[in-house]
């Protein structure tokens, strides 16, 4: 599958087939214009418990070729793919592509400039290495999952947006695109150890810097940005549905208490014991109308209060389809490419299956 839009337009990455951060992580770099072949196991040979990781979008702008990578021929033919790959992606346990005779050195053996992209829960060294894990039990031994919920019970389980596409796909992305640049300016390939135990702290910096200065506790519920604060969270509304306030300056929390009348009050915003009788009076008072009604209300307003959409109602709301954040493929609603590229614009491209004949031909002379 050549492509000519994006700016990755040139760039070739073996994707071995995983779940988690690795389709996402090349999802992404497909729709910024890589060509990547993803290499996954014959159907005869199954793909195990997860069939489905979200394929009808997850896998959407690359090819696919099927391979044993148990076969010797096979192993044989995905190191031929390799000499003419920028790098590769994969998602296995520390030291089964090695076992398959497939790991670093085998392929930077056969392409010095070649980028070997890792991504685990775990990383590639440490006690829990070789242990099992999903994203609650990363997030569990970095800090992250106590900070979330209300304290009052032990931590609500987590959409996996934190710990495998935040702390794993991202930076498996930045790093792998950081070793091609390198790569590219010495000629030295290396391996990426993406894990994402090692990127969720990463992204708790903020945190991590506030809590020796008591600008955060580290208990739930007990901050500014987690749900303590009456002007930074969620309420329910008359019909069910929820409103979400966000009016963390003075001066767009002045706005939302106009906008809910509450302007007699004399809130003062900073002081934390005026904070649940604030709560109070925007609980009861978004819950005497409709989301919908809150929503227009403030709609024109920086009140930085905004209705918490279904994901049935996200692609319909007048900014996302404005911006054309989503798109519609078949029958299938799912986000547009991110970012944006002035120049080179993203797209994306209908899945493609290739034998690996077809793939080889495709990558034997770099710019093909």
């Amino acid at each position: 599958m050549t492509r000519s839009t994006g700016p990755l337009a040139g760039v070739r990455i073996v994707e071995i087939d995983a779940i988690g951060p690795v389709p996402l992580a090349a999802m992404l770099l497909a729709d910024m214009g890589a060509e990547i072949v993803r290499v996954a196991r014959p159907p005869s040979v199954g793909a195990g418990a997860w069939d489905d990781v979200g394929g009808d979008i997850l896998h959407r702008s690359r090819a696919v070729t099927y391979l044993n990578l148990k076969d010797a021929g096979d192993r044989e033919s995905l190191l031929s793919l390799i000499e003419n790959a920028d790098a590769l992606i994969e998602g296995y346990r520390p030291g089964v592509m090695e076992r398959l005779g497939l790991g670093p050195d085998a392929c930077l053996a056969r392409n010095p400039a070649f980028v070997f992209g890792r991504m685990t829960g775990w990383g590639q060294s440490g006690p829990l290495a070789l242990r099992a894990g999903h994203d609650i039990n990363y997030l569990s031994i970095t800090g992250a999952l106590h900070v979330m919920g209300d304290g009052a019970g032990p931590p609500p389980v987590p959409l996996n947006l934190v710990g495998d596409y935040g702390g794993g796909a991202m930076f498996l992305i930045a790093g792998l695109l950081a070793a091609i640049l390198s790569a590219r300016a010495t000629g030295k390939g290396q391996v990426v150890d993406a894990c994402i135990t090692d990127g969720v702290p990463s992204l708790m910096s903020l945190f991590y810097a506030w809590e020796p200065k008591g600008l955060w506790k580290d208990a739930p519920a007990s901050n500014l940005l987690d749900g303590a604060a009456p002007f930074y969270r969620c309420y329910r509304c008359a019909d069910g549905r929820d409103i979400a306030v966000g009016c963390l300056e003075p001066q767009f929390f002045a706005q939302m208490v106009k906008g809910l009348g509450l302007e007699d009050r004399g809130y003062r915003q900073d002081d934390r014991a005026d904070w649940p009788r604030m709560e109070a009076d925007l609980a009861a008072c978004f819950a005497s109308r409709p989301r919908d009604e809150w929503a227009a209300l403030f709609a024109e307003t920086d009140a930085c209060v905004t209705p918490v959409l279904s994901m049935a109602e996200a692609p319909g709301h007048p900014h996302n389809a404005a911006r054309g954040s989503f798109v519609t493929r078949g029958a299938i609603a799912q986000p547009a490419p991110a970012p944006r590229f002035s120049a080179t614009a993203g797209a994306i491209a209908e899945p493609e299956t290739l034998t690996i004949d077809a793939a080889l031909a495709r990558w034997s002379r770099r710019g093909a």
